[in-house]
């Protein structure tokens, strides 16, 4: 079904339109009330539309509310302020919406998208040959995220890991192994080790260096012997990958494995064709293009290298040999990157490139590239979070971390528990616990990282989310001792009776989770989920204790019932299904 806000704008702008036919196409502008003392949702945009016409709001708002009908739907709107247009939603409506959510238990009630579109979705891309840090993870979940928001929504995603297998890191390291008899090392703390080393006299011994440059050829050309030690490395490192992504939820599969080398015969097509084109130049031996608008801090215009003058190619070539792939081979229609804001000049000028050469467009129709930037992961020093010595913070001793702790807290609360439930739990609220303290922060934001706040289960964390489900399961099981059968009682359920203000409340956000997907979907903000996942864990608690549930009447207790199945629901679609977080029956 459509949304609430969905319904109403669309009835509004007729109504707008109606009142100035002459005005052009003026938005509703339908947002969710700050306070409830004003009602469920204030129409904005009448303002805008009085303005447009030279007309007086507050007339322009009476007016609008004669020509509009939303009478099925709300009370009897109210003008107020200066122009505003405050609704209340009726309690029938309230109680049908929640009825027709109870009929889609896949869908919760939420429409799929009416075009679907085909969807690249570029994240996590770590490089080989060294563990994954703390920096891999915000654009792993994130990424993982929005694909799955999309995926849910109907579209069809592909993902695409863009790691880092082709450049300067394996001749330093062939160099190293060259030395010691092509031995690769066993696993991938090894092989990091060995391009530390290989790093710090790469930058100090030229013989090494010369050593490790005609490594890189010997790469680039084809040499047997090479490739064998290439391959090696790529299936150690991603071994170690695995493990991570397995540990987050399953983020990939080996299919969705793309990387630097997968665009390697294309490189010199994408110079060509950009020469032919008329784009890209030599410029000082080097072959770059030139886009208008973008100049250095001197005022000098700022070239996209995409060859060298010694023929090697640059990110940006393979970047754009990927987005010419991902049009023209996989037929994507949306491009979307997740990496972090530091990138951000990168793609500006990447988008611009592909777009002039033509391949940001497909059979007349215009391709959408997004990047979707994020902030940092501090430290409580509010500097990026760091080892003592000064490194990156490893992802799998991070995750390891937050799982050991996760087991004491279980421990605690529930020392009886068998030891393999315990464990299932802990990696449950641990992994979990992680994941929702990146999402819950606004992503364009730094945030810093604290196991104690993320592990609280007071608050908007995931353990508080996660009992709240548990909860409500509890709810189920005590029933069973009592003789009620919630199946029985739920299952021709055709009324549902909304007297009390907290039954009220928690319906009005339930039917409400549509338009929290929507804005999150829209903005590829997984915060917009939380904020609204841990709202309705709230209206729950005040719900749960204000009306009783099991020792309620005959006619009460159904429509209790049904507010409990609906909210433990929409917590486990909210967690599991779009945000990768399982959800556990108890704590």
């Amino acid at each position: 079904m459509k949304t609430v806000k969905d319904q109403l704008e669309e009835e509004i702008s007729a109504a707008m339109q109606a009142y100035a036919p002459g005005a052009g196409i003026c938005p509703a502008i339908v947002q969710p009330s700050t306070n409830p003392q004003f009602g469920d949702y204030q129409v904005n945009g009448v303002m805008p539309l009085a303005k447009t016409i030279k007309a007086n709001p507050v007339q322009s708002a009476q007016e609008i509310v004669l020509r509009m009908d939303v009478s099925k739907i709300c009370e009897q709107p109210e003008v107020a302020g200066p122009g505003f247009i405050n609704l209340r939603l009726k309690n029938d409506f309230v109680a049908k919406s929640l009825l027709e959510v109870n009929k889609d238990p896949a869908n919760l009630g939420i429409e799929k998208a009416a075009e679907p579109k085909t969807v690249v979705v570029d994240f996590s891309s770590p490089n080989i040959a060294k563990q994954m840090h703390v920096g891999h993870l915000r654009s792993t979940i994130i990424g993982d995220c929005i694909c799955r928001i999309l995926e849910f929504l109907g579209h069809k995603v592909i993902r695409q890991n863009h790691i880092g297998d082709w450049g300067l890191q394996f001749g330093m390291l062939f160099a190293s192994m060259k030395e010691q008899g092509h031995r690769v090392p066993l696993d991938v703390v090894d092989l990091e080790q060995l391009y530390k080393d290989a790093k710090k006299r790469f930058d100090t011994d030229q013989k090494f260096a010369t050593t490790a440059t005609t490594s890189v050829v010997d790469l680039h050309v084809g040499d047997a012997r090479v490739r064998n030690d290439w391959k090696e490395i790529l299936e150690k490192s991603l071994t170690h990958c695995f493990q991570i992504y397995d540990l987050l939820g399953g983020i990939f599969k080996k299919e969705d494995i793309c990387g630097e080398s997968f665009y390697k015969d294309m490189l010199k097509d994408v110079v060509s064709e950009l020469k032919k084109k008329g784009l890209a130049v030599e410029s000082e031996g080097a072959i770059c293009v030139f886009l208008p608008g973008f100049k250095d801090k001197e005022g000098n215009p700022l070239p996209v290298i995409i060859q060298k003058s010694d023929g090697a190619y640059l990110y940006a070539t393979t970047d754009l040999a990927a987005i010419r792939y991902r049009v023209e081979k996989l037929n994507a229609d949306r491009i979307i990157y997740v990496t972090d804001a530091r990138q951000n000049l990168h793609f500006q000028m990447l988008f611009a490139v592909a777009d002039m050469a033509g391949w940001l467009e497909r059979n007349g129709k215009k391709i959408e590239p997004v990047h979707v930037t994020f902030g940092s992961v501090l430290g409580e020093n509010g500097k990026p979070l760091k080892t003592r010595e000064g490194e990156n913070v490893k992802l799998k001793e991070l995750l390891d971390e937050a799982v050991t702790r996760a087991r004491k807290i279980v421990e605690e609360k529930n020392p009886e528990l068998p030891d393999k439930q315990k464990d299932e739990i802990a990696r449950a609220v641990g992994i979990g616990a992680v994941k929702y303290a990146d999402y819950s922060n606004n992503r364009t934001s730094d945030y810093v990282f604290s196991f104690d706040k993320m592990l609280a289960m007071e608050g908007n964390t995931a353990p508080y989310m996660q009992y709240a489900y548990a909860r409500i399961k509890s709810i189920e099981r005590k029933a069973e001792t009592k003789g009620v059968k919630i199946e029985d009682e739920l299952a021709d359920i055709k009324t549902l009776s909304l007297t009390e203000p907290a039954e009220l409340n928690l319906g009005k956000h339930l039917i409400r989770y549509g338009e929290a997907v929507e804005a999150a979907a829209s903005d590829y903000r997984p915060n917009y989920l939380t904020s609204y996942l841990y709202d309705l864990a709230q209206k729950f608690s005040v719900f749960y204790t204000d009306c009783p549930v099991l020792d309620a009447g005959p006619d009460k207790r159904p429509t209790r019932l049904l507010l409990c199945d609906l909210t433990a629901r929409t917590i486990e679609h909210g967690l599991s299904t779009l945000l990768g977080i399982e959800v556990v029956e108890q704590m």
